[in-house]
């Protein structure tokens, strides 16, 4: 095979600064959601095979264990979003060497945190269990399956690590390709194992470690041997960058921990409703990333954007992007809403669901466009403070919905209305703090170009010190 040549340095990586922001957003959320959206539809798939098997114990089980795994993936999406962050950044300013050996030290740093995640996790999987409200019944099928998946979370690592950096040069066909790669092996896999060779749960638990081998190989072909955007790893660059990595990833991984800590809350009050409330829950949970998953990608979408425009300069565009990916917000999540109203009869006989399960998901296909909105909002200001410096901001954010905006309201609404009010009142709180986020997001790209105007007044009256330009301090 010949030597792949590759891209120049500047022209192909830092596409986002010029061009329409509109487009851009489309672009790079309609991408993403293709990639998200099929794994997102194959974990629906898989949890409609266990369904299948005709056992609630099972279909609550994986839902449990899906909420374990959501802590260990929120590791890994939060130093993807630390790798996007400074890779796009560096690119903006032209920079492809550093851009190139911050994407190697950030994948060294993901492997070490996910390995160290997986091994705190997996010898205390049955009190954390019990705790999210997993019954006697439920706990042993679902340790078994997290035994078997969990430990893959390094390869989930390494794959979202690659995609972070093919979405950071902007090449959104392959970062969605990665995606893809993971739900194409689930899509074939899952029936084979759960019910061609009768392997039930175990079988599922065994295709998610073969989708995110996948997952990981597309993505290292993508990012390393086509565009040779991550260099050779080396002790003394990790150690080097581990200072600016960290600075971005930990605050991005606290604030991506909320969002199951949230979960693991609600799930504990549905479980205080019955088995056929969970079994509902679960549904509910795995019906959501298919709905929605465009917000999901719509967020990962927009922090190149604003992190080349950053590198480059040009605040104008910023706000633009964040008008932009505000207005298609709306339009998904009305688009969606409608459907889900629609499907809701469907949904509830597909899932075999009864009862306080089948009100559950009823409810949820007619207030969850409501809720979702907000949430979307909330992604967008999260993921413009992650990748332009304020990252501590949206753990505050996610922090306060996942507490006060989901613990109180729930409670509330679960004494006074059930599961229904339960859900209804975490949507109040995001709703609150949905407004919040997008309103800061737009007040941090102002503070930005007060500062870089700031500093430029310096450099022109001849107070930089050794011709060094002043940085911005943030957060």
């Amino acid at each position: 095979m010949g030597e792949v040549r590759p891209p120049d340095p500047v022209a192909p990586t830092a596409r986002f600064v010029t061009g329409s922001t509109l487009r851009h957003v489309v672009v790079m959320a309609a991408t993403g959601s293709v990639g998200l959206m099929a794994i997102f539809v194959v974990d629906l798939l898989s949890l409609l095979y266990i369904a299948r098997l005709g056992d609630p114990v099972l279909t609550a089980a994986v839902g449990f264990a899906t909420i374990v795994q959501v802590f260990a993936v929120s590791i890994n999406i939060g130093m993807m979003i630390a790798v996007g962050a400074l890779v796009s950044r560096a690119l903006g300013r032209g920079d492809v060497g550093e851009a190139r050996r911050l994407a190697a030290s950030s994948l060294v740093l993901s492997l070490v945190a996910s390995g160290l995640v997986t091994a705190l996790l997996l010898p205390l999987l049955t009190p954390f269990l019990t705790l999210i409200g997993a019954n006697p019944e439920t706990v042993p099928a679902a340790r078994t399956f997290l035994w078997i998946a969990l430990p893959s979370s390094l390869l989930m690592a390494l794959g979202m690590g690659f995609s972070g950096v093919l979405r950071a040069v902007g090449d959104a066909r392959r970062a969605m390709n990665v995606t893809l790669a993971g739900a194409a092996v689930t899509a074939v896999l899952d029936p084979l194992l759960i019910f061609g060779l009768n392997l039930g749960i175990e079988g599922a638990a065994i295709t998610v470690v073969i989708a995110r081998l996948a997952f990981a190989w597309v993505g290292y072909s993508g990012a390393v041997r086509i565009h040779r955007m991550v260099a050779q790893p080396s002790l003394a660059a990790v150690l080097t960058d581990a200072g600016p990595i960290l600075h971005v990833a930990l605050p991005t991984v606290l604030t991506n921990l909320a969002p199951p800590v949230a979960s693991a809350f609600l799930a504990h009050v549905m479980a205080g409703f019955g088995t056929e409330t969970v079994a509902g829950n679960a549904v509910v949970d795995r019906v959501v990333p298919v709905a929605f998953g465009g917000l999901f990608a719509l967020s990962g979408a927009i922090g190149p954007i604003l992190g080349q425009n950053w590198g480059a300069g040009r605040f104008d565009r910023m706000r633009a992007a964040l008008r932009d990916a505000a207005l298609v917000t709306g339009l998904y999540v009305a688009t969606v809403w409608l459907a889900l109203v629609v499907a809701r009869g469907p949904l509830t006989a597909l899932f075999g669901l009864d009862g306080a399960g089948a009100d559950l998901l009823g409810f949820f296909c007619h207030a969850g466009g409501a809720i979702w909105f907000f949430n979307g909002l909330l992604f967008l200001g999260n993921a413009s403070f992650n990748n332009l410096g304020f990252p501590l901001t949206a753990s505050a954010l996610n922090w306060g919905r996942a507490t006060l905006g989901t613990m109180p309201p729930a409670l509330l609404g679960a004494h006074l209305a059930g599961p229904e009010g339960a859900m209804a009142g975490m949507g109040i709180g995001s709703a609150l703090f949905g407004a919040i986020g997008l309103a800061l997001a737009f007040r941090v790209v102002g503070v930005l170009e007060r500062r870089e105007a700031a500093a430029s007044v310096e450099v022109a009256g001849g107070r930089c010190v050794g011709g060094e330009t002043p940085r911005l301090e943030t957060d």
